[in-house]
């Protein structure tokens, strides 16, 4: 990665972070974008060459897992619905717990939950609107997102291995 590319990263990064960090100790609407590019130490120049609004942080950091995400899911069975996709999905909350837990605390559990609908429709690609079967799909990231957030703030009990047995055998056809 050239320098430039590199810089831009940490300027992102830093934002981001030091949005997350400010909304431990207030909600998204009361932080200022100079109180924001002040606490991350970039330019009010920078925050803007990168996003367009403070919402466009956290939808960018979101769809940046997700990319990350797609990335590392196991075709080998011609299905997402498996065993080590559920793994990895909690393995995923489970590493982006704190970004996760802020964004629910924070009101904009919705905004994730979005994402991830839009994500798995575009893994499983379209099906006719008249089909049942479109169902499963919202069946599935509902239950998984919804169970993942009640078990984040008890993660350090229940492994991910265990979140995604026990889903698994609940949900899945295997």
């Amino acid at each position: 990665m050239d320098k430039r590319k590199e810089s831009n990263l940490r300027v992102k990064q830093s934002i981001t972070q030091s949005l997350f960090d400010l909304m431990e100790e207030k909600p998204l609407a009361d932080i200022a974008i100079t109180e924001l590019v002040e606490a991350a130490g970039v330019a009010r120049a920078s925050f803007y060459r990168n996003y367009s609004s403070k919402e466009d942080v956290l939808t960018t950091l979101i769809r940046d897992v997700l990319d990350d995400f797609r990335s590392q899911i196991d075709w080998s069975r011609g299905t997402f619905y498996i065993y080590e996709n559920v793994l990895l999905s909690f393995e995923y909350f489970y590493r982006y717990r704190s970004y996760a837990t802020a964004l629910y605390r924070g009101g904009f559990f919705t905004v994730l939950l979005e994402e991830l609908n839009h994500f798995h429709e575009t893994v499983e690609g379209t099906m006719p609107s008249s089909s049942i079967e479109k169902y499963q799909l919202y069946l599935y990231i509902g239950a998984l997102f919804n169970t993942a957030l009640i078990w984040l703030p008890e993660s350090d009990k229940i492994s991910p291995q265990e979140m995604a047995r026990f889903f698994c055998r609940h949900f899945l056809e295997e």
